[in-house]
């Protein structure tokens, strides 16, 4: 027979085991908020990126399935494959231009909103609006107005001679342009987030000292700014690195091969002519390992003008 404590008992009882754990319930509780997104972590980053580490040192094609090991062919057959150092180059030539003219004139924009006032809302408004556009459908838009058949400037294209996907120097400006026009509203935004982020007092310090536009802008806003500039540089730097879609669409990598992006060369042994996910697996291990070192080489640059 079993004694039963009294109520009161119980209670008490209840009360001295929350007081002996009390960050108990509160940890699961935290734990239960976190397990959706750690779910959604696991089985489309985690896993994935594990299956990709298995593939890049094992003979896998595409049809096929896993062969076996075979580290590492793989990566030696990555190196060697004919468009994989002009594809590096052009990704970086890409990178370079593109993050230096998008970010130069994302800020800009945001020194104007920032400063006007009568014409402030349309401002925003018309350089927001192509960030409501998905890459690839701003691209079908540009491959149609840059169409030397069905597009506006065709005949103007015809009579002067020209194309805009035509060179490769042609190719790459005119896809430049459309990621500006596509992303330049929304870095505009992080900027302007940042520059609100400046307290008033600091300007006003600066004229009082008859400091100018371009002495406070340089020694000021330009510092202050600083958080800001690193987070647009990494987004930006690491979304041109993995551009996909604009050249996919726009030049199929042509012409002759000219504007072929490591991501499609990662496509193009994928699925297309060499159909061998092993090679493809360790062309986008190789590719992440980049990522990660000019990251952090970013960030680490960053810090040290920080603390200079």
């Amino acid at each position: 027979m079993t004694a039963t404590l009294p109520a009161d008992a119980a209670e008490a009882a209840a009360a001295s085991a929350r007081r002996r754990h009390p960050g108990r319930r509160g940890a699961i509780t935290g734990w239960l908020y976190a397990l959706p997104t750690a779910l959604f972590v696991l089985f489309l980053f985690a896993l994935p990126l594990l299956l990709v580490l298995q593939m890049s040192g094992s003979d896998w094609p595409l049809l096929g399935g896993n062969q076996g090991w075979n580290f590492p062919e793989n990566y030696q057959d990555a190196v060697s494959n004919r468009f994989f150092w002009d594809s590096v180059l052009f990704t970086l030539k890409y990178t370079i231009l593109t993050t230096i003219i998008l970010l130069a004139l994302s800020l800009g924009l945001a020194l104007l909103v920032q400063e006007s006032t009568r014409w402030k809302g349309l401002l925003r408004t018309s350089f927001l609006v192509p960030s409501a556009l998905g890459l690839a459908s701003a691209s079908l838009l540009f491959y149609v107005l840059y169409s030397p058949i069905a597009g506006p400037f065709a005949g103007l294209m015809k009579a002067w001679g020209f194309t805009f996907l035509g060179t490769p120097d042609g190719a790459l400006w005119s896809t430049i342009f459309l990621i500006v026009w596509r992303y330049a509203g929304f870095y505009m935004l992080l900027m302007l987030v940042g520059l609100q982020g400046i307290p008033d007092d600091v300007y006003e310090a600066a004229r009082i000292d008859g400091a100018s536009r371009w002495q406070t802008f340089r020694s000021v806003t330009l510092p202050l700014l600083r958080p800001t500039l690193a987070l647009t540089t990494v987004l930006c730097v690491t979304g041109s690195l993995l551009a996909f879609e604009q050249f996919y669409i726009l030049t199929k990598g042509g012409p002759d091969n000219s504007t072929i992006t490591i991501v499609q060369l990662i496509y193009g042994v994928a699925f297309q002519g060499q159909n061998d996910l092993g090679v493809a697996g360790a062309l986008s291990v190789i590719v992440l390992l980049a990522l990660i070192v000019i990251n952090i080489a970013q960030i680490r640059a960053f810090n040290r003008k920080a603390e200079d």
